[in-house]
């Protein structure tokens, strides 16, 4: 049996996060997406952790349901921690998600940070500690405590960022670097262009959604094959045979994937950003460089080699719908069809990656069909983002609609 999991996301305790995030809106939309395991996020924040403690029972399987849903979807302790620090004469940011064996094991672990930095003023604390400090407090907090490095490309707050990173793993976590054994890509890469790096090779790739809103859940997994208890969960961590892949955003979607100023533009690839010397050619100042740039600076491979897991690239079926029906994502015909197909197919993710295109048609019509086939091919329009902007992903375009139009129902 399939499962997607994500276990990167944010409550409403975090910074410009939807304020109706909440465990039941949790539960919910991750039946909507076809999520079996889902992250509670936030597991460092105070009242966050007792709203939890309120709303969720632990399973069998040591992870959690909902009280009122106890067969609903899983939950297990996760969050995430921002650290700033001085390391080798330069300023790092490093984000980090942590999962925890469960509830009490998060509890002390929020404690410990707790009496080393505020830990209530945001969901992702942000702490003046090493990110070789957090693991050490994650472990002795609980033996079983699980750290992955997150988004370790972003240019601004990951391990291997250009603006704040490390070159090196072993750099960042020192002696504790065998406790690392997974990395999660970030909406920017790939594991095809982490698999141009042979220094990741030993690293299990991983996705989540680093969602801040209920929507965008589900955007990025990750997949666990058989069955789902925190043994198998820690085992496709560590690249095990458990781990069946990911759901990956096409990377160029991703905000930060090619170099620029968001309010200068263009956007630039890395020899046009190399034959600038690095500087904006609007401004002159020094452009923000992006994942596929950094990525370029630590590979040492021209084709991706090493471990190689089945990767989904995937448009969010809101977006697929906008284009076929020519509007905004939160348009009412947009939502109403979300929602139908959705409980047709048993989920956002099912409907995606598995649907028969057949019996999809007969249900969404053929314009759906051709979206969904083009996406799965991989024959889309891209236009990369950078600098904090999304890139935009097209699988319908305009004439298609023509094409179509008599096909579709009347509003």
């Amino acid at each position: 049996m399939r499962h997607f999991v994500d276990l990167h996301l944010h409550s409403r305790f975090s910074r410009a996060t939807s304020p109706a995030i909440n465990p039941a809106c949790l539960s919910r939309w991750a039946i909507l997406k076809g999520i079996s395991l889902i992250g509670t996020g936030d597991m460092t924040h105070p009242i966050w952790l007792e709203e939890l403690k309120v709303n969720l029972t632990q399973r069998d399987d040591s992870f959690y349901s909902l009280k009122t849903e106890p067969e609903g979807p899983r939950f297990v302790p996760t969050g995430e921690v921002s650290t700033i620090y001085k390391q080798g004469g330069r300023t790092r940011k490093i984000h980090l998600i942590i999962i925890a064996p469960d509830l009490e094991a998060a509890t002390n672990f929020s404690r410990a940070l707790g009496a080393l930095g505020n830990v209530e003023s945001d969901g992702r604390p942000i702490l003046g500690l090493s990110a070789r400090q957090i693991l050490d407090i994650a472990l002795s907090t609980h033996s079983k405590m699980q750290v992955v490095p997150a988004h370790i490309w972003t240019p601004w707050f990951s391990l291997f960022g250009a603006q704040s990173g490390f070159n090196y793993l072993e750099e960042c976590f020192g002696d504790l670097s065998g406790h690392i054994t997974a990395l999660e890509t970030g909406l920017s890469s790939d594991p095809a262009m982490n698999r141009l790096v042979s220094a990741l090779d030993g690293y299990a790739l991983i996705s989540f959604s680093d969602a801040h809103s209920l929507n965008n859940l589900g955007r990025e997994a990750t997949i666990i094959n058989g069955s789902l208890t925190w043994e198998t969960l820690v085992e496709a961590l560590r690249g095990g045979p458990n781990l069946g892949g990911t759901v990956e955003f096409f990377p160029e979607e991703g905000k930060y994937y090619l170099d620029g100023h968001a309010g200068c533009g263009p956007a630039l690839i890395p020899d046009e950003t190399r034959a600038c010397v690095g500087l904006c050619p609007v401004c002159g100042r020094p452009l923000t460089i992006g994942v596929l740039h950094r990525v370029s600076e630590l590979a040492d491979r021209e084709q991706p080699s090493g471990p190689r897991l089945p990767d989904y690239h995937l448009i969010p079926l809101f977006e697929l719908l906008a284009q076929v029906h020519g509007r905004g994502l939160k348009t009412q015909r947009v939502v109403a069809d979300y929602n139908r197909l959705v409980s047709e197919f048993a989920g956002e993710l099912p409907l995606l990656l598995e649907a028969d295109l057949a019996n999809l048609e007969t249900v969404a019509g053929p314009l759906l069909r051709l979206g969904v086939e083009r996406m799965r091919r991989g024959e889309v329009t891209v236009l990369g983002g950078f600098d904090g902007r999304y890139g935009t992903i097209t699988a319908i375009r305009p004439k298609d609609r023509v094409v179509f139009s008599r096909s579709e129902p009347p509003d």
